[in-house]
């Protein structure tokens, strides 16, 4: 009878264990540590740069990130690959209606709609981009750590098509006589997120 109580006792505090669910951390976006590296392609060459993050949070259960969100400052978009004349150039016309408008849209935003988890400190990611007021959804696998109070997630070569969002300068797909001016439709991101308790 002793033994039997014992394990009915065992199975109780198994059940309640099995019930419990995770704790629910917060992470809020260090702007100073986080950052994106853009790229962008034409027929003629290439341009690199990065942009900054103003602020977002991620969301973990369990050490495993459920949720997130960044807001990306557009007026920080810098040039990389020319000199500061020509960069200076590039930048103002990125930076004009043709492209981002940016002064009209001065941040853009990324939400999390579903993450699921992939193993191995990777997840993959589902969610809303919104640019110059438009939202379109993106999907890329992010690794990510936890070290402490700091959670660090990276994602390498977002796929971004730039006419979704009414981005139609110098685009083949809508200006077939272009030539050899061609951009590319599809820019690419690699975020590092930043983010501490």
């Amino acid at each position: 009878m002793k033994a039997l109580k014992s394990l009915l006792a065992l199975t109780l505090v198994a059940g309640l264990f099995a019930f419990t669910t995770a704790k629910k951390e917060t992470y809020k976006v260090n702007s100073a540590k986080s950052n994106i590296d853009w790229s962008g392609k034409k027929v003629l060459g290439s341009h690199n740069g990065s942009i900054k993050i103003a602020s977002g949070a991620v969301v973990t259960n369990g050490n495993v990130p459920v949720s997130g969100n960044f807001v990306i400052d557009m007026r920080s978009m810098s040039n990389k690959d020319l000199d500061a004349e020509n960069g200076g150039k590039l930048l103002g016309h990125l930076k004009s209606d043709d492209f981002f408008g940016v002064e009209k849209y001065p941040t853009a935003q990324f939400v999390a709609t579903q993450i699921t988890p992939a193993g191995n400190g990777v997840v993959n990611v589902t969610g809303n981009l919104t640019i110059k007021g438009i939202t379109n959804q993106v999907s890329f696998p992010a690794n990510y750590t936890i070290s402490g109070n700091t959670l660090t997630a990276t994602a390498k070569e977002v796929k971004v098509d730039r006419t979704k969002y009414n981005i139609k300068y110098g685009s083949k797909s809508f200006f077939e006589s272009i030539g050899d001016k061609a951009i590319n439709d599809e820019f690419l991101l690699d975020i590092t997120l930043v983010a501490e308790k």
